[in-house]
């Protein structure tokens, strides 16, 4: 006969004096039928069982490895201790289920299985328990991506991390190997899914105390609360039972990149309610409405035009916040950053982080604004402008912007000029700048005009030179010829480039050749000055005169001396000496033309020279 003591199973031992042999004698003395019906009486005390079968038994025996339940047939099942991983409680004379297996193994075992039994009623039980939103227990086995993984019922079943508690929770490995309570959320009967959770256990609890709490809040009421998560837009504080926002905007007076930089998770704060909403249960906070503005303490003696030094805490388009003092900020506006006229972006000057220098424009201590600048820390160009770019000076500038209508230069750092499209060239008829030059280039100007009360400057650049036009007009004398190429049309007229840059125009009828055939673009001709216009800067020309006769050329300037006809005659070996060297020129021809004007200038003063000898003579 068996016993259990201390969890374990026992054996009770015979007599010393047993007597063995007479047993066996008395078996010998059994009938058959007598022993047919003594099997019969004790099959009869044994529980009819079939496998394949659930059944509950009653633990009899436990250790370390095992645990006995008895089903009460003739053997005893016998379950690895494992399988009641999730029951740390279980003792002898627990009520539990088993599967059988098998009746009997090859040593006469009844071999059960306690998991089995479980997983066989599983099913039943979790659909059960979500209709009935019966709150059930599982033990928590190990952790997964994402959450943990529980046995309920003895099937495996997925706790989503956000299911855990109501607070988001950092470390799951503090659930592993403990038992905990839940309620099934979801099945999946296609795949055998199950989804736990244990926040919907305390969420009607804390539903509760949310609206006892709410009902108890007044606006401006100030609380203790535990940081519960950080965002990039605020903070969430437990206040209790309940949670609130702390947008970043009312985490501190100053600004602030990221709320870290001001709380840490888990950190213990005061804060002061600033709005809430029943209905949505939505709580704002404050945390910088506990301390003083930095505007109030904000010194007195700061006034318009004192230096002040700051840092760079963000950069616009259209300028720079300064913090002058913690939790003081003042707008340096792009075009207080320097003298210069040009639209320049913020980030040309300063770095965010960066240190820097200014002077106070405007302070509103009411409204806690303040505008500063930076140039006002160097002297203006423009207050002694008049003594550094006096009229007629000549200065090198660089371009900096093109409009339709001309170019704007600039002198120096802030001190910009306008030159007009019609002072760029004395020669060439220019459309646009972009023709001209190239922004970035440096180009030779004379001041025109200085305004210093509306800073402005009239520059010009053919004013370096001297005027071509007084000398063109001892060069193309109307009746001289000329080398030309027809360049394009003007209206009804064509032009054509002469030498030294400059251009002249004639008709469609003064371009019919010797041969009678019309004279075409880009053709290359001798043609006749019929006009000269210095004033208007016009010329007009005729290949026609050149081969016939008969018409006098028109003269638009005064006829001067017979010294003067002279010279201009004396010019036409010097003007073919020069058209033979230079095909088309620009304003780098100017001395050939100056040294031409002395040299006819000179001869015609030796002219007149040998004629008074003459005259003295006679």
């Amino acid at each position: 006969m068996s016993k259990v003591e201390n969890n374990k199973v026992t054996f009770a031992e015979p007599p010393a004096d047993f007597d063995w042999a007479a047993v066996e004698d008395d078996k010998k003395a059994l009938s058959a039928a007598d022993r047919a019906k003594m099997e019969k009486a004790y099959e009869d005390t044994l529980s009819s069982i079939s496998e394949k079968e659930v059944l509950m038994g009653t633990v009899v025996g436990m250790n370390k490895k095992e645990v006995v339940i008895n089903i009460g047939y003739k053997s005893e099942g016998v379950v690895p201790v494992s399988e009641f991983r999730y029951k740390p409680d279980l003792k002898i004379g627990d009520q539990v289920e088993v599967y059988i297996e098998k009746q009997e193994d090859r040593g006469g075992q009844m071999v059960v299985s306690h998991k089995t039994a479980r997983v066989h009623n599983a099913w039943g039980k979790v659909n059960h328990a979500m209709e009935t939103n019966e709150i059930i227990t599982g033990y928590v086995k190990c952790r997964t991506k994402g959450g943990l993984i529980v046995d309920v019922f003895g099937i495996e079943a997925f706790l989503p991390g956000s299911q855990i508690d109501v607070k988001p929770i950092r470390d799951y490995d503090q659930f592993v190997g403990k038992n905990m309570e839940f309620k099934v959320v979801k099945i999946n009967q296609e795949f055998k899914n199950v989804v736990v959770s244990h926040k919907a256990l305390i969420e009607a609890e804390l539903e509760a105390q949310k609206k006892q709490i709410i009902g108890g809040l007044e606006k401006g009421q100030v609380l203790e609360g535990t940081v519960k998560n950080i965002t990039s837009y605020g903070v969430f504080v437990d206040l209790g039972g309940v949670d609130g926002l702390i947008h970043i905007t009312d985490l501190s007076w100053g600004r602030v990149s990221h709320p870290e930089e001001v709380v840490k998770l888990d950190d213990k704060i005061n804060v002061v309610i600033l709005d809430f909403d029943d209905e949505k249960k939505r709580i704002a906070l404050g945390l910088k409405q506990l301390q003083s503005h930095p505007w109030d303490a904000l010194s007195a003696d700061l006034n318009v035009g004192d230096k002040v030094k700051g840092k760079v805490m963000v950069i616009t388009d259209y300028g720079a916040f300064v913090e002058v003092a913690a939790g003081v900020e003042g707008l340096l506006h792009v075009s207080e950053m320097s003298w210069s006229q040009h639209l320049r972006s913020p980030k040309d000057f300063l770095k965010e982080g960066q240190e820097i220098e200014c002077v106070i424009l405007n302070i509103d201590r009411e409204e806690r604004k303040m505008s500063l600048g930076m140039k006002q820390l160097s002297p203006d160009p423009w207050a002694d402008i008049e003594f550094k770019y006096p009229v007629r000076s000549k200065h090198t500038a660089k371009v900096r912007n093109f409009t339709h209508f001309g170019i704007f230069a600039e002198l120096e750092e802030g001190v910009d000029g306008l030159i007009h499209i019609s002072d760029l060239s004395w020669t060439k008829r220019i459309k646009h700048p972009s023709e001209f030059c190239n922004i970035g280039d440096d180009i030779e100007v004379m001041v025109l005009e200085v305004d210093k009360d509306n800073r402005r400057l009239s520059l010009g650049h053919k004013q370096v030179e001297e005027n071509p036009w007084e000398v063109f007009a001892t060069v193309f004398t109307p009746g001289s010829v000329h080398e030309g190429t027809i360049t394009g049309r003007a209206g009804q007229n064509f032009v054509v480039s002469l030498p030294y840059g400059v251009e002249g125009t004639v008709t469609a009828k003064n371009l019919k050749k010797a041969d009678g055939s019309k004279a075409e673009l880009e053709e290359k001709l001798p043609f006749m000055v019929l006009e000269f216009n210095g004033d208007a800067r016009r010329i007009v020309l005729s290949h026609t005169r050149t081969f016939e006769e008969g018409e006098e050329p028109i003269e638009t300037a005064p006829k001067r001396g017979g010294a003067r006809k002279e010279a201009g005659a004396s010019s036409s070996a010097s003007v073919k000496s020069v058209n033979e060297k230079v095909e088309k020129s620009t304003l780098g021809d100017l001395s050939v033309l100056s040294d031409l004007k002395s040299a006819m200038e000179n001869k015609e003063r030796a002219t007149k020279g040998g004629k008074n000898e003459e005259e003295g003579a006679e």
